[in-house]
């Protein structure tokens, strides 16, 4: 069995076709689903989903890239996250991909998002998923002082070198990889993703975004996990159920909170 650790199937393009994704997920052997939270507006619609489905669990956060949205406290994150199903705190991070004039200096407010984020998986004991773009510095310097590590987390649709790989690894984060592992051009995160260790990885579709080979450019859904997950067991030499076994039981591993 294969599981999706990062969805977005509340999102206007997916939410419509619950009953079809949730059939391709039985067909490609995709046994669960963390459907992730991107800011408090929509949250209401990831709960929702997650109490229809036995399969699919929430997580409680709001996005970098979201600067014009309600701005969560600590208080409201724990609060928020003490929701039936909820089993993480995020999706947080930072992002300096689009400053748009601005400089880092100005991103002050993506760092304190993201440092209530940290102290609120500290007072939950529910691990971060963590977003970095363009910021793989400063987001491991937060959470080297806010302790992310006491919890630990998964570092998300990962796209960094090897050598942030190692710095997350040694926070006590798991490294996640999307469908952008089997594009043609991403030679350097498949070095990463021969590298990892096993124990260690997640696989993820981040749908409706980032479809793998052979649906690149379409619009992705979790079943497709299952081709993020061939294409590392065929890049590693491995067998396909070693992957499968192996990102089931470290998902079950970091998320305790799922049956």
């Amino acid at each position: 069995m294969f599981i999706d650790s990062h969805c977005h199937i509340n999102f206007p393009e997916l939410a419509g076709q619950m009953p079809d994704l949730l059939a391709k997920m039985r067909d490609n052997q995709v046994s669960h689903a963390l459907c992730v939270s991107v800011d408090l507006p929509t949250l209401p619609d990831v709960l929702a989903i997650a109490a229809a489905h036995d399969n699919i669990y929430a997580s409680v956060g709001v996005h970098p890239d979201y600067e014009d949205t309600p701005e969560p406290s600590v208080d409201d994150l724990v609060r928020l996250a003490a929701a039936p199903k909820v089993v993480a705190i995020g999706e947080t991070g930072l992002d300096y991909y689009r400053l748009e004039g601005r400089s880092i200096e100005d991103m002050e407010w993506q760092r304190e998002r993201f440092r209530r984020h940290i102290q609120a998986s500290r007072v939950t004991r529910k691990p971060l998923i963590v977003h970095t773009r363009a910021s793989a510095d400063d987001t491991l310097r937060l959470m080297r002082e806010e302790n992310a590590a006491d919890v630990g987390g998964v570092m998300h649709c990962f796209t960094e070198s090897w050598a942030v790989a190692q710095a997350a690894l040694a926070e006590n984060f798991y490294i996640s990889f999307s469908g952008i592992v089997t594009f043609k051009s991403a030679r350097e995160l498949q070095d990463v993703a021969r590298r990892v260790p096993l124990e260690r990885m997640l696989i993820e579709t981040d749908s409706p975004y980032l479809a793998p080979v052979p649906y690149r450019g379409k619009m992705n859904q979790p079943g497709y996990v299952r081709h993020v997950g061939e294409f590392i067991a065929q890049l590693r030499g491995e067998s396909v159920e070693t992957i499968a076994q192996a990102t089931t039981e470290n998902f079950f591993r970091l998320f305790p909170g799922i049956a």
